[in-house]
């Protein structure tokens, strides 16, 4: 019998790449008036309904980064409240958890982070993605994928070229994440360490160069680079 993934949040950015894979799994991708991440009851209808055996949830809120200090009471429903409600129904179940995180809950300042070290969000939706994860850390039956990751092609017409991230498009974490479907814990995902700019200009070489020092009005971080050496690992063993 194959083995039933659940994802929430399949019709978003990633969901919709993710979807197109072709697995040995059966598959659900509900839309949000399917399974309403804040209706504790909807959840459990859906689960009883597919019997999933894993659930990956994407499901949540994240651009316009400004919505969450416009809106916070939505950025609370969805990312805080919404993922507590699907750690407690994957509970009832011992359903397999996989919660996708952000890198942005590190500080942002010296890069390379690995997944041991010291959180501090840099900005609201980083910050309700951490009250996710502190649900879902009391699931031990689950797993939290911190994501250096975009959308593929790079979104803006200029890069930051004395920012460093570990950035990995979208369609690279899809082809992946079916590996990792087994782990547990905290892990990084991203790529190689390098400046926005220079990972920006290998599929659009016409990208333009900005710098942060001259372009104060944007708040940019240093470094939110991430350590991928556990990856990696987990990679090179399947």
């Amino acid at each position: 019998m194959k083995k039933r993934i659940l994802v929430t949040g399949g019709t978003g950015r990633f969901g919709s790449i993710f979807k197109k894979l072709k697995t040995n799994y059966e598959m659900f991708f509900p839309n949000k008036t399917t399974l309403d991440i804040t209706d504790f009851k909807s959840i459990q209808k859906y689960i009883k309904l597919k019997k999933p055996n894993i659930l990956i949830h994407l499901a949540g809120l994240s651009r316009p980064m400004n919505v969450h200090d416009q809106q916070i009471q939505k950025s609370i429903d969805l990312n805080i409240i919404g993922t507590s409600n699907i750690t407690k129904a994957c509970a009832e179940k011992n359903i397999k958890l996989i919660y996708f995180s952000t890198n942005y809950v590190y500080p942002g300042t010296k890069g390379n982070y690995v997944e041991s070290d010291s959180l501090f969000p840099v900005n609201n939706y980083a910050w309700s993605k951490l009250g996710g994860e502190c649900a879902v850390q009391l699931y031990k039956n689950s797993l939290i994928l911190r994501l250096s990751m975009t959308e593929k092609p790079f979104v803006h017409k200029a890069a930051f070229c004395d920012a460093k991230n570990s950035f990995m498009y979208h369609d690279e974490v899809a082809k992946i994440l079916l590996k990792l479907l087994n782990e547990k814990g905290i892990l990084n995902v991203g790529g190689k360490i390098q400046s926005i700019y220079n990972f920006a200009k290998i599929e659009n070489p016409k990208i333009k160069k900005i710098f942060s020092k001259k372009n104060k009005s944007i708040k940019i971080l240093t470094n939110t680079s991430v350590n991928t050496e556990k990856m990696k690992k987990v990679l090179k063993n399947k």
